[in-house]
Protein backbone atom coordinates (compact mmCIF):
# COMPACT_ATOMS: atom_id res chain seq x y z
CA UNK A 1 0.00 0.00 0.00
CA UNK A 2 0.64 3.34 -0.58
CA UNK A 3 1.42 6.12 2.60
CA UNK A 4 -1.86 7.83 1.82
CA UNK A 5 -3.31 4.38 1.51
CA UNK A 6 -1.88 3.23 4.66
CA UNK A 7 -3.05 6.28 6.25
CA UNK A 8 -6.84 5.83 4.81
CA UNK A 9 -7.13 2.34 6.21
CA UNK A 10 -5.76 3.07 9.65
CA UNK A 11 -8.06 5.37 10.42
CA UNK A 12 -10.60 2.84 9.36
CA UNK A 13 -9.63 0.46 11.97
CA UNK A 14 -8.39 3.38 14.69
CA UNK A 15 -12.49 4.07 14.52
CA UNK A 16 -13.85 0.59 14.07
CA UNK A 17 -11.87 -0.35 17.13
CA UNK A 18 -12.64 2.83 19.52
CA UNK A 19 -8.42 3.18 19.06
CA UNK A 20 -6.32 6.38 20.36
CA UNK A 21 -3.05 6.33 18.85
CA UNK A 22 -0.42 8.49 21.03
CA UNK A 23 2.50 8.91 19.51
CA UNK A 24 6.08 10.85 20.89
CA UNK A 25 7.74 13.75 19.08
CA UNK A 26 10.71 11.42 18.05
CA UNK A 27 8.90 9.32 15.87
CA UNK A 28 8.59 9.67 12.44
CA UNK A 29 6.45 12.41 10.96
CA UNK A 30 4.15 10.09 8.75
CA UNK A 31 3.40 8.64 12.40
CA UNK A 32 2.71 12.38 14.03
CA UNK A 33 0.74 13.04 11.19
CA UNK A 34 -1.50 10.00 11.98
CA UNK A 35 -1.58 10.16 15.84
CA UNK A 36 -4.42 11.51 17.90
CA UNK A 37 -2.23 13.03 19.81
CA UNK A 38 1.55 14.00 20.04
CA UNK A 39 3.23 15.02 23.01
CA UNK A 40 6.43 14.22 25.57
CA UNK A 41 6.65 11.95 28.21
CA UNK A 42 4.44 13.97 30.21
CA UNK A 43 1.62 14.72 28.02
CA UNK A 44 1.25 11.27 26.71
CA UNK A 45 1.74 9.90 30.08
CA UNK A 46 -1.30 12.46 30.85
CA UNK A 47 -3.02 11.44 27.68
CA UNK A 48 -2.71 8.07 28.61
CA UNK A 49 -4.12 8.22 31.76
CA UNK A 50 -7.43 10.26 30.74
CA UNK A 51 -8.30 7.90 27.78
CA UNK A 52 -11.67 6.34 27.04
CA UNK A 53 -10.39 4.34 24.08
CA UNK A 54 -10.52 1.14 24.40
CA UNK A 55 -7.18 -0.35 23.38
CA UNK A 56 -4.16 2.63 23.27
CA UNK A 57 -1.77 1.83 20.24
CA UNK A 58 1.60 3.49 21.69
CA UNK A 59 3.93 5.01 18.61
CA UNK A 60 7.11 5.58 21.01
CA UNK A 61 9.03 3.01 22.79
CA UNK A 62 8.87 0.56 25.47
CA UNK A 63 8.90 2.14 28.43
CA UNK A 64 6.54 4.34 27.28
CA UNK A 65 3.95 1.93 26.14
CA UNK A 66 4.36 0.19 29.75
CA UNK A 67 3.74 3.44 31.48
CA UNK A 68 0.36 2.90 29.49
CA UNK A 69 -0.12 -0.03 30.18
CA UNK A 70 0.57 0.55 34.04
CA UNK A 71 -2.38 3.40 33.95
CA UNK A 72 -4.60 1.22 31.98
CA UNK A 73 -4.27 -2.45 33.22
CA UNK A 74 -7.95 -3.48 31.64
CA UNK A 75 -7.18 -1.92 28.57
CA UNK A 76 -5.14 -3.63 25.74
CA UNK A 77 -1.85 -1.64 25.12
CA UNK A 78 -0.09 -1.93 21.53
CA UNK A 79 3.72 -1.09 20.53
CA UNK A 80 3.85 -1.29 16.98
CA UNK A 81 7.35 -3.07 17.39
CA UNK A 82 8.52 -4.30 20.45
CA UNK A 83 12.32 -3.96 19.52
CA UNK A 84 11.63 0.07 20.15
CA UNK A 85 13.92 -0.05 23.40
CA UNK A 86 15.72 2.82 24.96
CA UNK A 87 19.11 3.27 25.88
CA UNK A 88 18.38 5.12 29.10
CA UNK A 89 15.86 2.43 30.19
CA UNK A 90 18.32 -0.07 29.33
CA UNK A 91 21.04 1.40 31.24
CA UNK A 92 19.73 1.00 34.63
CA UNK A 93 18.73 -2.88 34.54
CA UNK A 94 16.46 -3.34 37.70
CA UNK A 95 18.50 -6.00 39.56
CA UNK A 96 21.45 -3.41 39.58
CA UNK A 97 19.14 -0.89 40.96
CA UNK A 98 17.95 -3.13 43.21
CA UNK A 99 21.44 -3.40 45.01
CA UNK A 100 22.75 0.13 44.29
CA UNK A 101 19.75 1.69 46.02
CA UNK A 102 19.57 -1.20 48.91
CA UNK A 103 23.07 1.38 50.10
CA UNK A 104 20.99 4.31 51.07
CA UNK A 105 17.73 2.86 52.76
CA UNK A 106 16.58 6.46 53.95
CA UNK A 107 16.77 7.82 50.67
CA UNK A 108 14.02 9.17 48.63
CA UNK A 109 13.85 7.44 44.78
CA UNK A 110 12.93 9.48 41.89
CA UNK A 111 12.96 8.12 38.60
CA UNK A 112 12.98 9.82 35.36
CA UNK A 113 10.05 8.19 33.37
CA UNK A 114 12.44 6.58 31.26
CA UNK A 115 13.34 3.62 32.90
CA UNK A 116 11.17 0.00 33.25
CA UNK A 117 8.47 -1.32 34.95
CA UNK A 118 10.27 -3.11 37.34
CA UNK A 119 12.29 0.21 38.33
CA UNK A 120 9.51 2.17 39.01
CA UNK A 121 8.37 -0.29 41.46
CA UNK A 122 11.65 0.71 43.54
CA UNK A 123 10.45 4.23 43.26
CA UNK A 124 9.18 6.66 45.43
CA UNK A 125 7.82 9.36 42.76
CA UNK A 126 8.10 9.40 39.26
CA UNK A 127 9.14 12.82 36.95
CA UNK A 128 9.75 13.63 33.06
CA UNK A 129 11.75 16.23 31.69
CA UNK A 130 8.69 18.61 32.22
CA UNK A 131 8.24 18.23 35.59
CA UNK A 132 11.58 17.50 37.15
CA UNK A 133 12.43 20.98 38.64
CA UNK A 134 8.50 20.69 40.30
CA UNK A 135 9.04 16.88 41.55
CA UNK A 136 12.52 17.63 42.81
CA UNK A 137 11.44 20.72 44.89
CA UNK A 138 8.37 18.80 46.20
CA UNK A 139 10.62 16.27 48.50
CA UNK A 140 11.63 18.33 51.79
CA UNK A 141 14.85 19.59 52.13
CA UNK A 142 16.38 16.88 55.02
CA UNK A 143 15.30 14.05 52.68
CA UNK A 144 18.33 12.88 50.71
CA UNK A 145 17.26 12.05 47.57
CA UNK A 146 18.62 9.25 44.61
CA UNK A 147 17.83 10.36 41.14
CA UNK A 148 17.31 7.44 38.52
CA UNK A 149 18.40 6.51 35.52
CA UNK A 150 19.31 9.88 34.01
CA UNK A 151 22.83 11.59 34.74
CA UNK A 152 23.08 14.27 32.75
CA UNK A 153 19.60 14.86 33.64
CA UNK A 154 20.35 14.36 37.01
CA UNK A 155 23.48 16.95 36.89
CA UNK A 156 21.07 19.75 35.56
CA UNK A 157 18.58 19.36 38.55
CA UNK A 158 21.38 19.56 41.10
CA UNK A 159 22.79 22.65 39.91
CA UNK A 160 18.88 23.82 38.94
CA UNK A 161 17.36 23.13 42.64
CA UNK A 162 20.53 23.11 44.67
CA UNK A 163 20.04 19.42 45.90
CA UNK A 164 22.36 17.50 46.60
CA UNK A 165 21.56 13.56 44.98
CA UNK A 166 22.89 10.60 44.61
CA UNK A 167 22.93 9.91 41.06
CA UNK A 168 22.91 6.69 38.88
CA UNK A 169 25.44 6.80 36.37
CA UNK A 170 22.66 6.23 33.05
CA UNK A 171 22.23 8.59 29.51
CA UNK A 172 20.24 8.74 26.54
CA UNK A 173 23.13 7.50 23.59
CA UNK A 174 21.23 9.86 21.33
CA UNK A 175 21.64 13.40 23.71
CA UNK A 176 25.18 12.48 24.74
CA UNK A 177 26.34 12.33 20.90
CA UNK A 178 25.82 15.77 20.16
CA UNK A 179 28.76 17.97 19.07
CA UNK A 180 29.66 21.00 21.08
CA UNK A 181 32.75 22.06 18.36
CA UNK A 182 30.57 21.24 15.54
CA UNK A 183 27.23 23.09 17.96
CA UNK A 184 30.16 26.18 18.44
CA UNK A 185 30.74 26.51 14.68
CA UNK A 186 27.37 26.52 13.98
CA UNK A 187 26.32 29.12 15.75
CA UNK A 188 29.09 31.29 14.31
CA UNK A 189 27.76 30.75 11.11
CA UNK A 190 24.50 31.83 11.93
CA UNK A 191 25.04 34.53 14.95
CA UNK A 192 21.21 35.49 14.96
CA UNK A 193 20.48 31.71 16.12
CA UNK A 194 19.41 30.77 19.69
CA UNK A 195 20.67 26.90 21.00
CA UNK A 196 17.94 25.07 22.75
CA UNK A 197 19.01 21.77 24.61
CA UNK A 198 17.00 19.29 26.12
CA UNK A 199 18.32 18.33 29.48
CA UNK A 200 19.51 14.76 29.03
CA UNK A 201 22.14 16.58 27.02
CA UNK A 202 25.66 16.71 28.85
CA UNK A 203 26.79 19.78 30.95
CA UNK A 204 28.93 21.34 28.49
CA UNK A 205 25.99 21.65 26.01
CA UNK A 206 23.47 22.39 28.49
CA UNK A 207 26.10 25.43 29.25
CA UNK A 208 26.10 26.87 25.59
CA UNK A 209 22.42 26.73 25.31
CA UNK A 210 20.09 29.38 25.51
CA UNK A 211 17.63 28.06 26.84
CA UNK A 212 17.05 24.31 28.30
CA UNK A 213 13.91 21.89 28.78
CA UNK A 214 11.89 19.23 27.79
CA UNK A 215 10.59 18.67 24.13
CA UNK A 216 7.23 20.34 24.59
CA UNK A 217 9.18 22.92 26.56
CA UNK A 218 11.49 23.35 23.95
CA UNK A 219 8.62 23.75 21.18
CA UNK A 220 6.89 26.18 23.27
CA UNK A 221 9.60 28.75 23.39
CA UNK A 222 10.35 27.95 19.77
CA UNK A 223 7.07 29.37 19.43
CA UNK A 224 6.96 32.52 21.91
CA UNK A 225 10.46 33.76 21.68
CA UNK A 226 11.18 36.27 19.22
CA UNK A 227 13.78 35.39 18.03
CA UNK A 228 13.67 33.53 13.96
CA UNK A 229 16.46 30.85 14.27
CA UNK A 230 16.98 27.99 16.66
CA UNK A 231 19.75 25.10 16.65
CA UNK A 232 18.08 22.15 18.80
CA UNK A 233 19.52 20.07 20.70
CA UNK A 234 17.48 16.86 20.74
CA UNK A 235 16.39 13.86 18.65
CA UNK A 236 15.76 15.43 15.57
CA UNK A 237 12.45 13.94 15.45
CA UNK A 238 10.90 17.42 17.35
CA UNK A 239 11.57 19.46 14.08
CA UNK A 240 8.58 17.82 12.49
CA UNK A 241 6.42 19.40 14.82
CA UNK A 242 8.10 22.69 14.82
CA UNK A 243 8.08 23.07 11.19
CA UNK A 244 4.76 22.90 11.24
CA UNK A 245 4.10 25.33 14.20
CA UNK A 246 6.65 27.59 13.34
CA UNK A 247 6.75 27.45 9.19
CA UNK A 248 8.70 31.10 9.38
CA UNK A 249 11.35 30.06 11.61
CA UNK A 250 14.83 28.49 10.47
CA UNK A 251 15.41 25.24 12.38
CA UNK A 252 18.81 23.58 12.77
CA UNK A 253 19.60 20.24 14.34
CA UNK A 254 22.51 19.78 16.59
CA UNK A 255 24.99 17.86 15.02
CA UNK A 256 26.32 14.98 16.72
CA UNK A 257 30.09 13.51 16.88
CA UNK A 258 29.67 10.66 14.32
CA UNK A 259 27.02 11.97 11.67
CA UNK A 260 28.65 13.75 8.53
CA UNK A 261 25.76 13.39 6.75
CA UNK A 262 22.23 14.52 8.01
CA UNK A 263 24.40 16.21 10.94
CA UNK A 264 21.88 15.72 13.11
CA UNK A 265 21.05 12.96 16.54
CA UNK A 266 18.72 10.50 15.94
CA UNK A 267 16.94 8.03 17.84
CA UNK A 268 17.08 4.19 16.19
CA UNK A 269 14.84 2.87 18.83
CA UNK A 270 11.88 5.70 17.91
CA UNK A 271 12.34 5.33 13.84
CA UNK A 272 11.80 1.15 14.68
CA UNK A 273 8.29 1.95 14.28
CA UNK A 274 6.81 2.71 10.53
CA UNK A 275 3.70 3.17 9.64
CA UNK A 276 3.42 -0.15 7.88
CA UNK A 277 3.67 -1.75 11.61
CA UNK A 278 1.16 0.94 13.26
CA UNK A 279 -0.93 -0.52 10.70
CA UNK A 280 -0.06 -4.24 11.15
CA UNK A 281 -0.39 -3.61 14.49
CA UNK A 282 -4.16 -2.26 14.69
CA UNK A 283 -5.08 -5.38 11.89
CA UNK A 284 -3.87 -7.73 13.89
CA UNK A 285 -3.86 -6.81 17.45
CA UNK A 286 -0.65 -7.20 18.07
CA UNK A 287 2.62 -6.80 19.44
CA UNK A 288 0.73 -6.26 22.97
CA UNK A 289 2.12 -5.08 26.03
CA UNK A 290 1.76 -7.25 29.04
CA UNK A 291 2.65 -7.12 32.85
CA UNK A 292 2.50 -8.64 35.45
CA UNK A 293 0.06 -7.72 38.22
CA UNK A 294 1.82 -7.02 40.94
CA UNK A 295 4.55 -4.99 38.83
CA UNK A 296 1.44 -3.01 37.78
CA UNK A 297 0.44 -2.39 41.58
CA UNK A 298 3.68 -1.25 42.33
CA UNK A 299 4.47 1.02 39.40
CA UNK A 300 1.21 3.07 39.77
CA UNK A 301 1.69 4.96 42.71
CA UNK A 302 4.88 7.04 42.50
CA UNK A 303 3.45 7.60 38.51
CA UNK A 304 -0.08 8.72 40.46
CA UNK A 305 2.21 10.61 43.05
CA UNK A 306 3.54 12.43 40.09
CA UNK A 307 0.58 13.36 38.93
CA UNK A 308 -0.48 14.63 41.90
CA UNK A 309 2.56 17.29 42.63
CA UNK A 310 2.48 18.22 38.83
CA UNK A 311 -1.32 19.23 38.78
CA UNK A 312 -0.53 21.24 42.35
CA UNK A 313 -0.80 25.07 41.06
CA UNK A 314 1.26 26.54 43.63
CA UNK A 315 4.74 25.47 44.29
CA UNK A 316 3.79 25.24 48.39
CA UNK A 317 1.16 22.65 47.90
CA UNK A 318 3.66 20.73 45.85
CA UNK A 319 4.73 18.58 48.36
CA UNK A 320 5.34 15.21 47.65
CA UNK A 321 3.68 12.60 50.32
CA UNK A 322 6.14 9.78 50.58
Amino acid sequence: MTTEELKQEISRLRKEQNVVILAHYYQVPEIQDVADFVGDSLALAQEAAKTDAEIIVFAGVHFMAETAKILNPNKKVLLPDLEAGCSLAESCPPESFAVYSAKYPDHIVVSYINCTAEVKTMTDIVCTSSNAVKIINSIPAERPIIFAPDVNLGKYLIKTTGRNMKLWDGACIVHEAFDLEKIVKLKTDHPEAKIIAHPESEAHILKVANFVGSTAALLKFAQEDDAQTYIVATEHGILHKMAQNLPQKKLIPAPSVEDNTCACSECAFMKVNTLQKLHDCLKYGYPEITLDKEIIRKARLPIERMFEVTNQSSPCEAKATI
